[in-house]
């Protein structure tokens, strides 16, 4: 049996720098090879498989060794300075191979691309082709460039690419678990934040492509799909005439229907934009996970007004509250910045006083990092010690270290609803999955079950983020058989 991996679905460190390896297409082998590097969230892996589904159709075949590469591209992201920094690292490390191997191409895509273009492409001499998130399609045409001795830029934002007709390659897939891109860029201008310059202005992709996407996945024996843009929520389509209006709630459903064993879940909400409507949508489904990405950022209003977050921190409390109301049973995640511009003990407080608020189930937590073109880089001073700023991530670390592990003990004696996704990374003789609340699940192999398919386990013992468990079988007298049906 091939050696399953389980994905993180927000942002996993192990798979930073990660290079893709694909099957080759059948008699288009141009005799070129393709090395492609990624760093950054999902939408970024997500967008390698869109490249690497255009260079497949012109013949490259991929390789995971870049000193045999005809053609290196790193997939780049702007958000966190540690990944800048392996970035120019990395390009450092292809310029001494493209040293020894002159015809080889070195590119940069992704965030990067557009705010460094002149640095790597002039000043460094670190790459020959730069190329922005809107501008994939153009790369056979770029590479050419470059080919015929040329550098090549094409960073141009569009208010139209979404790649709805392009069938993404699954990379270093576990064949279980797929991303699906549902729209592009972001118009909320945080003002922490680079992707509305780097990704530009929020387009959605129609449903139509979204479903038939969602449904070939399933047909081809994936279980679950995670719905990706900056900004689900906002997601909005509308027909040429106007007769037809698609918002987030109303996807969901579409994509929740194509089969009751199809898993759905979906990142990231943001605060302002999440209703009601897409609560009760999740309520509807059983397949449509009970787990929410919620990012507060700071839990003081005037912080949250300087990060231009849109909401308050009243606003974002009537958000939890309407989904404990509605969803009981939901997890919830969030993001959190420590030491933004001018915040105060007081004001750090109240980020404290939300969480406990919350008690989240997970939280990714990191202190602020001035990102250059920000409107926070133009507005206001950095001016938190760094010393501060690691005393105040220190300490919501330990809170919500205890956070996740009481939440983790409230799903000792249930029955979890585990999706086997592979073999536990510690030990062959494990399956892992994740709970319909997104926690990490370890269990007994029991050689009746495969990864793929869903199986109840009774949660005994938890670490901070992970429950262990076993096997229970299938209650006859409720109809469960190997679906979520009956089991939410």
């Amino acid at each position: 049996m091939m050696d399953l991996v389980i994905p993180d679905k927000v942002h996993d460190e192990s798979r930073q720098g990660e290079a893709l390896l694909l099957t080759p297409v059948e008699g288009k082998n141009n005799g070129r090879k393709l090395y492609i590097e990624s760093y950054g969230c999902a939408m970024n892996f997500s967008d390698s498989e869109i490249v690497a589904s255009i260079l497949a159709e012109q013949g490259f075949e991929t390789t995971g060794d870049y000193t045999n590469a005809d053609v290196i591209f790193i997939n780049t992201c702007s958000i966190r300075e540690n990944a800048e920094t392996r970035v120019r690292n990395r390009l450092k490390e292809f310029k001494e191979a493209k040293r020894k191997n002159p015809g080889m191409v070195v590119g940069v895509l992704g965030c990067m691309a557009e705010r460094l273009k002149a640095k790597f492409l002039e000043e460094e001499k670190l790459v020959d082709v730069v190329v922005g998130p809107d501008a994939y399609r153009d790369l056979p045409n770029l590479i050419d460039q470059v080919d015929g001795g040329q550098k090549a830029v094409n960073v141009l934002l569009s208010r139209e690419e979404t790649y709805a007709d392009i069938s993404p390659v699954r990379l270093n897939s576990n064949g279980i678990n797929a991303f699906v891109s549902i729209m592009r860029g972001c118009d909320n201008m945080c003002s922490f934040c680079v992707v509305p310059f780097t990704r530009g202005r929020e387009r959605s992709r129609d449903p139509f492509s979204i479903v038939k996407e969602c449904t070939d996945l399933f047909n081809s024996g994936y279980r679950e799909v995670t719905l990706l843009g900056q900004n689900v929520d906002s997601y909005k389509w509308a027909s040429e005439d106007e007769t037809e209006r698609v918002n987030f709630a109303n996807l969901l459903e579409r994509v929740a229907l194509i089969n009751p064993d199809l898993r759905v879940r979906f990142s990231t909400s943001h605060p302002k934009d999440i209703t009601d409507e897409v609560l009760y949508a999740i309520t509807k489904h059983d397949n449509v996970c009970n787990y929410i990405h919620l990012p507060v950022q700071s839990g003081n209003s005037r912080v949250l007004e300087l990060m231009n977050r849109t909401y308050d921190r009243e606003w974002y409390i009537n958000r939890i509250d309407a989904i404990r109301r509605i969803i009981p049973e939901c997890a919830i995640s969030t993001d959190v910045i420590t030491g933004f511009c001018s915040e105060t003990d007081e004001e750090h407080k109240e980020t404290v006083s939300m969480m406990e608020y919350v008690k989240y189930d997970f939280a990714y937590m990191f202190m602020y990092s001035e990102r250059p073109g920000t409107l926070a880089a133009k507005r206001y001073a950095d001016d938190i010690p760094e010393a501060v700023k690691a005393a105040r991530l220190t300490e919501i670390v330990a809170l919500q270290q205890q956070h996740s592990y009481s939440r983790m003990l409230a799903q000792l004696g249930k029955v979890q609803k585990v999706l086997i996704e592979g073999f536990s990374k510690k030990s062959k003789n494990d399956y892992a999955g994740r709970s319909d609340q997104n926690a990490m699940v370890v269990f007994p192999v029991d050689e009746r079950y495969k990864p793929g398919m869903y199986v109840n386990v009774l949660a005994e013992r938890c670490t901070t983020a992970t429950l262990m468990g076993t096997i229970v079988p299938p209650d006859p007298l409720k109809g469960e058989g190997n679906s979520l049906t009956g089991l939410k």
